[in-house]
């Protein structure tokens, strides 16, 4: 690509460092592609009015960070990911695991790529590699108190924690506010990882009767002072697909209010729907743990969380053990996440997931039967039950060759000798449209009654 000319005007620091910034910032946007030869080191030199030698320390960082290679005579290129002698990244997904599906045109790369090259291009101060304060650094506790109060919350700097996931977020809320033998309210269906919390604390799980929106009012309050905390995924619960209206969530905090409960809200889907719900932590803030993570809404390879806490006092506690447990969220991705919601780049790509998910929501309506599944327009998982006596292993065998990531119902049963049979399918990840549809048409063949009488047979 001889004609590549890269803006350098205004740098501060190395001029060798800044142009290797900014092939790795155009290698990120896309200007630059694997393949393309970048200008001779001579031409280069003249274009930006630098001696040869900066010219040849600035590719050699380049090749040296993986993003060129030189190729004797012919000159340098910008690398292919795949190309021999690079690392593999790429490991397949855990199939087991519901994650947002990936972005055409590899959007959410670029957006990183380009985010980091300005961060690390950045002269004013110190890279974000460093140890971060308790509780995460002010700018991402203040971008995600922004986030949450555009929800509804009344979130500030100083009772908004970073955390490395919602799992983490998870097991702080429980360890500081819960103790062996509390009992915590629950559906029938719950998240893995919070089973897995309970157990690890000694938790008593209280099984709620449920409906299509999810907890029933009535039946908590029956269980009175009894109960220590509820545990919430309010929209698009995980695994059901279930979400609750207003009235819903306002009759849930009234009874949270009267009995005194704690609600520990796990929010993760919260942020994807376009016209959200409020949260049941800003209906009853003063007993609210309220967790947001951008695994379910962007990916969770970023590892990028926030907990609103009730108070500041509340707020210490979960920094210490946030601190024991994992020190801190990776500061990088933080710096990045936080980046990404000050300039607007946090949005654009929760769109094109959200514009994702509606895609393939789509392309599952048009091959399952109808009512034989549950799902949310803009979320990525389905909940599909079964008929009685339906040999949920087998099916599951079934399906996952095929590229579907499909789970049992009972993984999700808070008692699973009583769970019904059902599925829980993830539509995401990197699984693509064509080869979603094909698996799909399988899922629908496989779920008929007569064919889950022959598996069940098996």
């Amino acid at each position: 690509m001889p004609g590549w000319n890269p803006d350098i005007a205004g740098t501060l620091g190395p001029k060798y460092l800044a142009i290797a910034q900014a092939i790795a910032r155009d290698v990120a946007a896309g200007v630059l592609n694997p393949g393309d030869r970048l200008p001779p080191q001579r031409m280069l030199a003249e274009l930006l009015g630098v001696d040869l030698t900066t010219i040849t320390r600035a590719y050699g960082e380049a090749q040296r960070l993986g993003l060129i290679e030189g190729d004797g005579r012919r000159g340098s290129f910008v690398r292919n990911p795949a190309s021999p002698g690079g690392i593999p990244y790429r490991e397949p997904a855990d199939a087991g695991m519901n994650a947002p599906p990936e972005l055409p045109d590899r959007q959410l790369e670029k957006a990183f790529g380009a985010s980091v090259a300005q961060l690390l291009g950045r002269a004013d101060g110190p890279a974000p590699f460093h140890y971060q304060p308790r509780g995460g650094m002010a700018l991402a506790r203040e971008a995600g108190a922004a986030l949450l109060r555009a929800r509804g919350l009344s979130a500030q700097e100083d009772t908004v924690l970073v955390s490395a996931g919602g799992q983490h977020a998870l097991h702080a809320v429980i360890s500081t506010e819960l103790r062996p033998g509390d009992t915590l309210a629950v559906g029938p269906y719950v998240y893995p990882g919070l089973l897995a919390v309970a157990r690890r604390y000694g938790l008593v799980l209280q099984v709620i009767d449920s409906d299509a929106e999810g907890m029933l009012p009535e039946a908590l309050a029956a269980c009175g002072g009894g109960v220590a905390a509820v545990y919430l995924v309010p929209t698009n619960d995980n695994p059901t697909t279930a979400t609750m209206g207003t009235a819903r969530r306002e009759a849930l905090a009234a009874v949270i209010r009267i009995h005194g409960l704690k609600l520990i809200e796990d929010d993760a889907y919260g942020l994807l729907p376009e016209q959200p719900q409020p949260p049941l932590a800003a209906l009853v803030p003063e007993r609210s743990w309220h967790i947001a993570s951008v695994s379910k809404i962007l990916s969770p390879g970023l590892r990028v969380a926030w907990v609103a806490a009730p108070d500041v006092a509340a707020a210490w506690r979960l920094a210490a053990d946030l601190h024991e447990t994992a020190v801190m969220a990776p500061p990088l991705n933080v710096a990045v996440v936080a980046d990404w919601l000050q300039g607007g780049s946090f949005d654009t790509l929760r769109e094109a997931v959200r514009a994702e998910a509606r895609a393939r929501q789509a392309i599952v309506r048009a091959v399952l039967r109808p009512g034989s599944f549950r799902a949310q327009e803009e979320g990525y998982h389905l909940w599909v039950p079964l008929p009685d006596g339906a040999n949920t292993a087998e099916i599951v065998n079934a399906l996952r060759p095929h590229g579907l990531s499909v789970v049992a119902s009972d993984a999700f049963a808070v008692t699973p000798a009583s769970a019904a049979p059902a599925l829980r399918v993830s539509i995401g990840g990197s699984t693509s449209r064509d080869r979603l549809e094909r698996a799909l048409r399988l899922l629908d063949a496989v779920t008929t009654p007569d064919v889950t009488r022959k598996i069940a047979l098996v």
